[in-house]
């Protein structure tokens, strides 16, 4: 299991966050030039990392299609964590509730939660230039989305914190360095990594923190929780209707993206790290088995 936190280490760890977010933090509305021509012929999304790459379909499509395809495919994935964010910042805000005000913990809680309402602003500017719809999740989840901050508690809440974080930090890092993506698009990416994380380190301290003060009756709940919000996350990243764009039926695209090998590696990869850490520190297990593999973060 992950090392064991004393107490004194949640005010240390958030006051050196505090002084890293004073020294080194963005405003999206100066830090990106939103006026800038998009380049002629770049990538939106790194081919290798579009759903349906490999597949009869995206055979089909031609070089201008295939791009459209990325374009819309990064406004979804883009749009989906806009609403996680929002969520994100409502499971924050009930922590903050209960919390000392005067503690370093609360401060650095309520300084994340003004990074992420830049970091929304963002993805919707961002969504808004490239001329594409705010696709997000799918009405279903959109609604179950409500439930969250109803139903959430105790370690299972940071830790879906840190799924979706986690799962998009390593597909931006990747176009983050890869010259072929749009500028725009990188530096969005660029700019959301950087401050992700000291996000993550926090979530995962107070993961470690959260499990450690769990009871035997307390922890199947928290590992179903879990589950069932990262299978939420990654099977909602692509909208049906970013296939429609580009003359796909949205059905069996969709039932294509989930059936291709190559884009459950994609999601595999994207959260591995993720997942052997919520393994390490006991979450990942029964009786949420069969929600994590339909998420394809298991391999």
């Amino acid at each position: 299991m992950a090392r064991q936190l004393k107490a004194t280490d949640r005010e240390k760890t958030a006051e050196r966050l505090l002084n890293s977010s004073a020294a080194r933090s963005y405003d999206p509305e100066v830090d990106i030039d939103w006026s800038a021509p998009l380049a002629d012929g770049l990538l939106y999304l790194p081919e290798h990392r579009t759903s349906l790459y490999g597949t009869e379909l995206w055979a089909g499509l031609s070089r201008e299609q295939r791009v459209e395809l990325g374009r819309h495919e990064v406004a979804s994935v883009a749009s989906v964590g806009l609403w996680f964010e929002v969520l994100l910042m409502q499971l924050l805000l009930k922590d903050v509730y209960s919390g000392d005000p005067t503690s370093r913990h609360v401060q650095y809680a309520l300084t994340e939660i003004g990074d992420e309402t830049r970091h929304s602003t963002m993805f919707a500017r961002m969504v808004e230039r490239i001329g594409c719809p705010a696709y997000g999740p799918g009405r279903r989840v959109h609604r179950l989305g409500r439930l969250l901050p109803v139903l959430g508690y105790g370690p299972a809440v940071y830790a879906a914190i840190l799924v979706a974080e986690e799962v998009l930090d390593r597909l931006q890092r990747e176009m983050t360095a890869d010259e072929g993506v749009q500028p725009l698009v990188r530096m969005v990416s660029r700019i959301h990594v950087l401050e992700e994380a000291r996000h993550v380190r926090f979530a995962r301290e107070e993961v470690v923190r959260g499990v450690r003060g769990l009871s035997r009756a307390e922890l199947p709940y928290q590992r179903w929780l879990l589950a069932v919000v990262a299978m939420h996350i990654t099977r909602s990243l692509i909208h049906p209707e970013a296939y429609r764009a580009v003359g796909l039926d949205p059905v069996e695209a969709t039932r294509a993206a989930a059936g291709n090998p190559q884009w459950r590696e994609t999601i595999r990869w994207a959260g591995e790290r993720v997942v052997a850490f919520l393994d390490e520190v006991g979450l990942v297990g029964a009786p949420g088995g069969y929600a994590w593999r339909r998420s394809f973060l298991l391999g």
